[in-house]
């Protein structure tokens, strides 16, 4: 008998249950431990093994699931131990769970194909930058983000979005929130408006954000009653069109601020991209762009190109050094723009996912009304008034995962809502995408 085992406690436990050795051991030490009281001892868990007569890894196994359910505590020196609670308490038998439908399809909006990452070039990139960086980029990164990244996005923006602006108005971030963050509320104050369809978790860092409402020509703007506006211009997220050429001037000749997320801008399948609403006033339009869509979100680049008046206040606010950017990472991206394996790579997945918006399309025509789908990672299917709520369940038994339309209405909002699923054509690899249409036909009414 080993010496830990003198202090512990003798424990009957059922194991007729069926089931698997595991399955059944962890059931019938759950009901073993309701009724000892906290700071109980249990045997060794080789001791009990032995006892049973079943293997030593299968004991540690339910002994580990119980720590980790709460139930049990595990230290060196002191053995396994009832965890503390209020009262004892009895073994409640558990309920059985109605089974959650695995995940097969990931149909989520805001996700590039991860499969498609350009690696061989982004490496070919990395090695160019790293050889090519002078010591001192190895030191404290700048706040404004590397000169190299600064300059190739200067030009690039220009180019390819419209962007009037020089190096030394852009400030590198890691991304849309971020770049948030660092604006609200050091450097901008007040309420502004928002569009009445956007992202809940960009709300929840604005200070007060008054819903604009929307139609086919986009967010009304001429209702903005705050100094400050956020929009998606080229794209709107997520219902889908770009703001109409009048209101793109009419919200810059209002005056104030336009804060523009250019989420998604390069891929537009049907004409020319849409510029930039940051060409039109430079002085009165704040752009923020980032790699997520293009490239990939684990990269966590983004970049501001604000008016002059706020580039030291955001410089101030970010701190004497790049705390958030790797500076490797700018290297090599900006040696991957200047390099045009940047623009190879958006031409490229512009093909593919015109591809999957066309395959989608298809899948559903005529049943399904498809909207939002001449841009962008994703569109929205328009559904019978009172039905989004059960085809979401419907979807996530067939396996997939996406969102309904309500999910980004905005709480304030007084525009008519509408049912829809917003549908992320770019997540599934290509080898798993017809499944997922197929899958998704399926819970579609």
């Amino acid at each position: 008998m080993e010496e830990s085992w003198v202090n512990s406690v003798d424990l009957h436990l059922d194991l007729s249950a069926s089931g698997s050795k595991r399955a059944m051991l962890i059931e019938a030490l759950r009901e073993a431990v309701g009724r000892l009281p906290a700071g109980t001892r249990l045997p060794p868990y080789r001791s009990l093994a032995a006892d049973l007569g079943i293997a030593r890894n299968t004991v540690a196994d339910a002994y580990a699931e119980l720590v980790a359910e709460g139930r049990l505590t595990a230290r060196q020196g002191s053995g396994t131990r009832v965890a503390q609670r209020a009262t004892p308490v009895k073994a409640a038998r558990v309920p059985k769970k109605s089974p959650v439908p695995k995940t097969m399809h990931n149909l989520r909006q805001g996700q590039p194909d991860a499969a498609s990452f350009p690696r061989a070039d982004w490496l070919a990139s990395a090695r160019r930058a790293l050889t090519a960086a002078p010591s001192e980029a190895f030191g404290p990164g700048d706040p404004r983000g590397r000169v190299e990244l600064r300059t190739a996005l200067a030009d690039y923006l220009g180019r390819a979005r419209g962007v009037r602006t020089s190096p030394d108005r852009i400030v590198v971030c890691s991304g849309f929130a971020h770049a948030l963050r660092l604006l609200f509320p050091q450097v901008l104050t007040g309420p502004l408006s928002v569009e009445s369809y956007g992202l809940p978790f960009h709300w929840s860092l604005l200070p007060r954000a008054f819903p604009l409402p929307l139609d086919d020509r986009g967010a009304r703007v001429e209702e903005a009653t705050t100094p400050t506006v956020l929009l998606t211009p080229a794209h709107q997220f997520p219902t889908g069109g770009p703001l109409h050429h009048d209101r793109r001037a009419a919200v810059v000749a209002r005056g104030g601020l336009v804060i523009e997320d250019d989420y998604d801008g390069e891929f537009r399948y049907d004409r020319q991209p849409v510029g930039a609403v940051q060409g039109l006033d430079p002085e009165r339009v704040l752009y923020i762009g980032s790699a997520s869509k293009s490239l990939s979100p684990a990269l966590r680049l983004g970049w501001m190109v604000l008016p002059e008046r706020l580039v030291e206040k955001v410089l101030a606010v970010k701190g004497e050094r790049e705390a958030w950017a790797s500076v490797l990472d700018q290297l090599t991206l900006a040696d991957f723009i200047t390099s045009g394996a940047y623009d190879r790579h958006i031409r490229r997945m512009r093909l593919r996912y015109r591809r999957r918006r066309d395959q989608l399309v298809d899948a559903l025509a005529p049943h399904i009304e498809v909207t939002g789908i001449s841009a962008g990672l994703h569109a929205v299917l328009r559904l019978p008034p009172g039905t989004e709520t059960s085809v979401v369940k419907a979807a996530t038994w067939q396996g997939i995962a996406l969102d309904g339309l309500a999910a980004f209405r905005h709480p304030d909002a007084t525009m008519p809502a509408f049912d829809g699923l917003v549908v992320g054509y770019a997540t599934p690899p290509d080898h798993a995408y017809g499944a997922a249409l197929e899958a998704l036909c399926r819970a579609l009414p």
